[in-house]
């Protein structure tokens, strides 16, 4: 345990949204990544493009996108900060569907929430438009890769 102070508590240990009205704004970016495992039979599909509910790699991009754009309305501490720029990867391989998302910003806190909303978002669309041809999809590994930006400078992830 740190011996800091957690910074979403105020001093009567209730939750609070930190105030970041003083930090200046600076360029920060996030990308995380995940895994959506997937039968053959989804596979397949998503190769040949011919799942039953349409585009699924068209739809999960676009969700992750617009989720980045969201997270503060999910996540009940986040900030509402702009995001200026979002791409989400999509790779099918031969046992799921790798996701990438990476969030920018000018603003005066970190998109590291919204890097992996992106993520998670998009997983779940997948999910959603293959579950139909089989149940046993799963989503796995949602976590940073990287950060940069900040006062706490720039962070990857060990290999």
């Amino acid at each position: 345990m740190s011996d800091q102070p957690f910074t979403h508590l105020n001093s009567a240990g209730q939750a609070r949204m930190v105030d970041v009205t003083a930090k200046t704004p600076t360029v920060r970016e996030a990308t995380a990544e995940g895994f959506v495992r997937c039968s053959p039979v989804i596979i397949d599909a998503l190769r040949s493009g011919n799942a039953p509910k349409g585009d699924v790699l068209a739809v999960a991009r676009i969700a992750g996108i617009q989720a980045a754009k969201r997270t503060a309305e999910l996540l009940p501490l986040a900030h509402i900060i702009g995001v200026h720029g979002a791409t989400v990867d999509l790779e099918v391989t031969d046992d799921g569907v790798a996701v990438t998302a990476t969030v920018r910003t000018a603003d005066r806190t970190g998109v590291e929430m919204e890097a992996m909303t992106a993520v998670s978002v998009a997983a779940l669309a997948i999910v959603d438009m293959v579950k139909g041809m089989d149940k046993t999809v799963q989503i796995e590994n949602v976590r940073l890769l990287a950060k940069s930006g900040g006062r706490s400078g720039d962070w990857r992830r060990p290999a």
